[in-house]
């Protein structure tokens, strides 16, 4: 019952957080000051059950401010949605602590610095130190400052463990189920009194803002997401089996059979037809259960965003778009780390201060972009803001300077911008709290490579700066195109492949290197299998592969394309494959990054450095 508590409890404090900083900006929002007192009510009534009195405490109190809100008696100020970030703040650690196995007996009491800002909320205060301090924080603060005014309406049940279970019991069942003479009052033309007490305008409101005619139907159930990663690992093996049983199927087919053998045959051929699109339907309808949208991780980010850019003294709005975009659960859970370096640097080193910014033709607010969309099989993610840009020659003097680079390296401003991923780069001086380390974004390409993805940075000085992150919507099953090159079977994702063309016996050459002019645009031709490191072939195939800079990728032979189950390289690295798979006919197949092949197939600046 606890961990459920905390699953559905940490859900809606994440909630919170996003409702207050829309509330913040529309001040007049109904909407999310119902929604915010709904989700305080119910994260305390399951306290209740739970016997969490600090979360109790913390809940009943923000409970007040939120009602206090949206009748009217105090106004929404500053210090009324820091009270109520701090609730949340205070809450959602509470709540981890438990998910994390710490024991409810040892769970901290509710601050009472906590206490007093949400008491000064409530009483329409601006700001905290100008009130008296208000009495330590224990589990009697269930009764202040507004239940203290209700003891004429109902006696109190507070019992000698400091709960009132009472209260307790009318926060979590639901108005009409109980015999309550208060409660039945809500149906009443008459308003209920300011005195009235919280549990019971709890329920009034609730019940006058959603009337509850009919059970709500529970029609969703928590997995732990072990048991789907063993479902889909099933599903995958089902898929190549009965692929590798219809490649087999196929072959048989070319022998004579005659008689009963025929019927069989026939038979086996439709009963194997029938397995095969129920194990797809299988695998796809497994996939569907790890897909979530990606909303569920941006949602965390605007209050990162409002504190940060409060700490530097920027004024900065977070525009969030495409939040419906669905990825795999494994991708959003790894994303998170990668995407708060990245905010950070673009408030730290991207947006400029605001005197610097009043020197341009900007607006004085600047503004930082997150957005996804799915493109193909891939889902995009950008972050993006209007700050100042990147000027690559000061990167590449940077990295010089550090000993990161020779001479002959980042010579292109598209490469003088990945220098940023370099372990140990950074451009700042001195290290701050924020940035200055030189580790961050080197850990958002090592997290975003990971998961065969690729990331790409685009800017221009004086306008802003842009990173576009690309990756699979679907970690295990990938749609491939399958080459051979010096006796090798590889795969390599159909993102990047444009086309397929023939190779002629001799090329134009620029600088040395082999050229081919494809659709009128000279393309630089690489061999994959010298790039592996495979011996020489006879390479008369050519992908064009749609990278930043595109060009031909050179094979021995292009053997058609399939949907592979990919299984990671976990006990060695190699430059260039990330993954290996099992054709339909059985063979091992090896996946070729994403990342190595957006990169040109060559070694980047980060290996080279190493």
């Amino acid at each position: 019952m606890l961990k459920e508590f905390v699953v559905e409890a940490l859900d809606l404090a994440t909630n919170v957080e996003e409702h207050l900083l829309s509330l913040e900006r529309r001040p007049d929002d109904t909407d999310s000051l119902n929604a915010l007192f709904r989700s305080f009510h119910t994260i305390k009534g399951g306290a209740g059950f739970m016997n969490l009195p600090a979360i109790v405490s913390a809940c009943h109190l923000t409970e007040n401010l939120f009602d206090a809100l949206r009748t009217g008696k105090a106004p929404v100020t500053p210090t009324a949605i820091e009270a109520g970030l701090q609730a949340s703040g205070f809450v959602a650690d509470q709540l981890s602590q438990l998910a994390n196995g710490a024991s409810p007996e040892t769970l901290p009491a509710m601050p009472v610095e906590l206490e007093n800002i949400l008491t000064h909320a409530i009483e329409g205060n601006e700001s905290p130190a100008a009130a008296p301090v208000a009495a330590p924080a224990t589990a009697e603060v269930i009764d202040l400052p507004v239940a203290a005014a209700s003891a004429s309406a109902s006696a109190s049940t507070m019992t000698a463990d400091g709960l009132d279970w009472e209260a307790l019991y009318r926060a979590v069942v639901p108005s009409g189920t109980a015999p309550d003479v208060q409660v039945a009052a809500v149906k009443a033309p008459t308003p209920l009194p300011p005195s009235t007490a919280p549990a019971t305008k709890a329920s009034t409101d609730e019940a006058g803002a959603r009337p509850i005619t009919a059970p709500v139907k529970e029609d969703t159930i928590r997995i732990d997401a072990i048991k789907l990663d063993a479902l889909l690992e099933v599903a995958g093996e089902s898929v190549q089996a009965a692929n590798q049983a219809s490649v087999l199927l196929e072959k048989l087919s070319q022998f004579k059979f005659e008689g009963q053998a025929a019927a069989l045959m026939a038979t086996l051929q439709e009963t194997l037809s029938r397995a095969s699109r129920y194990s797809t339907e299988l695998q796809r309808a497994t996939l569907s259960t790890r897909m979530q949208p990606v909303g569920r991780l941006f949602q965390k980010f605007p209050r990162l965003v409002r504190e940060l850019a409060k700490d530097l003294g920027k004024e900065v709005e977070l525009v969030i778009e495409g939040a419906e975009t669905e990825v795999d659960r494994v991708v959003v859970d790894s994303l998170y780390d990668p995407l708060v370096h990245m905010l950070r640097n673009a408030l730290d080193h991207g947006i400029e201060t605001a005197a610097e910014r009043a020197a341009t033709p900007k607006p004085p607010k600047a503004t930082i972009l997150l957005k996804a969309w799915q493109e193909g099989s891939s889902v995009m993610i950008e972050v993006s803001d209007d700050g100042k840009g990147m000027d690559p020659q000061k990167l590449r003097a940077k990295a010089l300077a550090k000993g990161l680079i020779s001479e002959s390296q980042a010579t292109t401003p598209e490469e003088s911008f990945q220098l940023v991923f370099l372990p140990g780069f950074s451009t700042k001086e001195v290290a701050s709290s924020v940035s200055g380390r030189g580790v961050g974004m080197d850990v958002v390409k090592t997290a975003v490579e990971k998961h065969r993805g690729a990331i790409r940075i685009d800017s221009a000085l004086g306008s802003g700066t842009r990173f576009t992150i690309r990756l699979p919507i679907e970690l295990s099953i990938v749609p491939t195109m399958l080459v051979r090159t010096a006796g090798a079977a590889l795969a390599m994702p159909m993102a990047v492949v444009q086309r397929v063309v023939e190779l002629p016996e001799t090329f134009a050459e620029v600088g040395g290197a082999p050229v081919l002019r494809d659709q009128g645009r000279p393309l630089a031709v690489r061999s994959l299998g010298g790039i592996l490191g495979y011996e020489p072939s006879k390479e008369k195939v050519g992908i064009v592969i749609a990278a930043p800079q595109p060009y031909i990728l050179a094979v021995e032979a292009v053997d058609g394309t399939a949907d592979l189950v990919i299984k990671p390289l976990t006990a060695l690295s190699v430059p260039g494959v990330n993954g290996t798979a099992r054709s339909a006919e059985g063979e091992l197949v090896l996946v070729i990054s994403l990342a190595f092949l957006l990169d040109g197939c060559k070694t980047t600046a980060t290996r080279l450095a190493a």
